[in-house]
């Protein structure tokens, strides 16, 4: 069955009050992290098994993944689609993560949502990320969504969202992430990946490399046999060279291969869902995604948060040559390759912050060792001075000086932190 839309109380501050109160419920729940479909198939259950009742496409990958999950919906949207989203993690706000027709969710429904679940959430164990793609269903059905543009978590065999049952999947980019949940190796991470492959389901692989493909093709045979003992893998590889050579809103030569996966991934499509040109190109063209070399005035936001993510970063700084001096505001999280990540940012940087985003304070680079690595007499010839400040406000201010481009990356915490502090709005 289909959930109705929650309907909260008239009253604003009680709707906000309970809002509040359900996102104090949730976030605790993101220090843990579960494998497995179970819990979240027993939540969904409990709300009608929402993700059942409308045509869904499943991205995953590394690196790339919200950018193609943003193409899609906004070619889909360009066509006439009322499309809904599901993305992680968000940026300053919670609702940021579910959206249909552009609109994030309300205040209201994630309090109602919330408070039905609270009993099934506390009894199975659910994680933040379980729970909250349970409620990302039941609203997108809710609100009338007639196909969702869902983008995978974490890895892809045993993540939550790996529950849907879709009409297209794609996969972008490998690299090297969360090698403590996926192992350590491309071929590791791709292997975790493959598995969103369903049988008879266009499969579009975005990866250039052709030892991953291979990978990628072997392993999403094997899901589909899992699924299926007789089923067939419809994969289908994009040529390594091509790249989308029409109009595209976001900016970086890298999002040139990311549009290319997108336009794979839409052509994979039924021919009910399948764009025409035009409604491709005027969604790739007014297509944004914040906190993806956002501008904003005189600063510059890129949530890199892993090395393949700096290499892009620095060709789009490379490229663009924003306004001089370009000051970075830095905080990586502390199981990430940082000492690599710097490196490439100090080619671009004229100056530096280090510092300690707030929400991300129980996963801290180590300040210490950072500080000793910074003094080595070692340490590779930097081009750019840097400096540590571990308190954020005061490193938000000294980064401001003499500015010419603030640049904010190294996590979504970085960039969500700063665009608070300041005052913007992602959505």
């Amino acid at each position: 069955m289909t959930p109705r839309t929650p309907s909260g109380p008239a009253d604003a501050d009680s709707v906000s009050v309970r809002y509040r109160r359900a996102v104090d419920f949730l976030f605790p729940r993101t220090t843990t992290i579960k494998f497995g479909l179970d819990r979240t198939e027993r939540l969904l259950e409990r709300l009608g098994n929402p993700h059942l009742v409308m045509p869904t496409i499943h991205i995953g990958g590394t690196n790339g993944k919200g950018s193609v999950t943003t193409l899609v919906a906004a070619a889909l949207s360009a066509a006439g689609w009322r499309v809904g989203v599901y993305t992680s993690p968000h940026l300053v706000d919670f609702r940021e993560r579910i959206t249909v027709a552009g609109v994030p969710i309300s205040e209201a429904a994630v309090a109602t949502w919330t408070e039905v679940l609270h009993d099934e959430v506390e009894a199975l164990g659910a994680t933040f990320f379980e729970a909250s793609t349970a409620i990302a269903f039941a609203d997108l059905a809710a609100r009338g969504a007639e196909i969702a543009v869902i983008e995978v978590g974490l890895g892809g065999r045993l993540d939550s969202t790996n529950v849907v049952r879709p009409v297209a999947s794609g996969v972008t980019k490998i690299a090297m992430d969360h090698q403590k949940y996926l192992g350590d190796t491309l071929e590791a991470i791709a292997r975790e990946k493959a598995w969103i492959a369903k049988p008879g389901v266009p499969f579009v692989i975005g990866e250039r490399d052709p030892e991953v493909v291979a990978v990628l093709k072997e392993e999403a045979r094997r899901a589909v046999r899992a699924v299926d003992p007789a089923g067939r893998a419809d994969l289908r590889v994009l040529p390594p060279e091509y790249e989308w050579r029409g109009p595209l809103g976001l900016i970086g030569a890298h999002q040139r291969r990311n549009a290319a996966v997108a336009h794979g991934i839409l052509m994979a499509l039924p021919p009910r869902f399948r764009p025409n040109a035009e409604a491709v190109e005027a969604g790739f063209a007014t297509a944004f995604i914040p906190g993806r070399l956002d501008r904003r005035g005189r600063w510059l936001f890129d949530v890199a948060h892993n090395p393949d993510g700096v290499r892009a970063l620095v060709q789009a700084l490379e490229d663009l040559a924003p306004p001089r001096p370009l000051t970075a505001l830095v905080s990586i999280l502390g199981d990430k390759e940082w000492p690599e990540m710097l490196v490439g940012l100090d080619r671009v940087v004229d100056r530096g912050v280090l510092t300690v985003a707030p929400t991300a304070a129980s996963r801290r680079w180590d300040l210490e060792w950072l500080a000793r690595w910074l003094d080595r007499p070692d340490r590779p010839p930097a081009r750019a001075s840097w400096k540590l400040i571990e308190d954020f406000p005061t490193a938000l201010a000294a980064v401001q000086e003499g500015a010419g481009t603030v640049l904010v990356t190294g996590s979504f915490h970085t960039v969500g932190d700063v665009m608070a502090a300041i005052g913007l709005t992602p959505v």
